[in-house]
């Protein structure tokens, strides 16, 4: 039953309701279960967009109200309705993946409402214990970058770097890990370099060092 519950939490995991326990329990799940982790992904641009709409609106609610359970069922609801047509091969061959090799990148191919793609490839590097999940958007400047990544060996300062297939590198952003932190964190970036134009992603140290390769497919 409790594992039915983890699957309900995506919701109120990516509007940032759920306590630091259970946001804890969520995290440890999310690494096991494929179907949350592609959730997840797909809920943030709704949960952006609330935020925004809260912000910019006058409060008719106690400001200590969250988002009740029926109201987080509801988006949920209407993100993986919006997605459903053509998701299930994904879920399944993202499903697979893992199976076949945790360590392995598993890549998905999201539909964007604007007609475009968001390309999303994910690993875990064994060495370093460092998961990280890179998703990229072609723009007609080059692409946009988000990277969310789970390291608890800070502190360090670390860097995302795109590897072109013509060999080239191009730093797209760096973050700073917190002390004993293995929360995911997300970051935001850009490259001139389109998704086609990309070979991998490397996590790499300030120093240099490689924490975890993730490779397009």
């Amino acid at each position: 039953m409790r594992s039915l519950e983890r699957h309900r939490d995506v919701g109120a995991y990516a509007l940032g309701v759920l306590d630091e326990a259970d946001a804890f329990r969520f995290e440890d799940h999310l690494m096991e279960c494929p179907r949350c982790a592609v959730q997840v992904t797909e809920f943030g641009p709704a949960a952006r967009q609330l935020m925004l709409y809260r912000s910019s609106t006058p409060r008719l609610v106690h400001p200590l109200a969250k988002p009740g359970p029926r109201m987080l069922d509801r988006l949920l609801s209407q993100v993986a309705a919006r997605n459903r047509a053509g998701r299930r091969r994904l879920l399944l061959a993202l499903a697979a993946s893992v199976v076949v090799a945790v360590s392995a990148p598993a890549v998905a191919v999201l539909t964007r409402d604007d007609g475009g793609s968001a390309v999303s490839v994910a690993a875990t590097d064994e060495r370093s214990g460092v998961w990280a999940q890179v998703t990229t958007q072609d723009e007609a400047w080059g692409s946009n970058v988000e990277i969310e990544v789970k390291d608890g060996a800070g502190p360090r300062t670390c860097r995302l770097v795109v590897v072109g297939r013509d060999g080239s590198e191009e730093t797209v952003t760096s973050w700073s890990v917190p002390r004993l932190d293995a929360r995911p964190h997300t970051v935001l970036g850009g490259s001139a370099m389109h998704p086609e134009d990309i070979a991998r992603y490397e996590v790499r140290t300030a120093e240099g060092d490689n924490l975890v390769t993730l490779k397009p497919r």
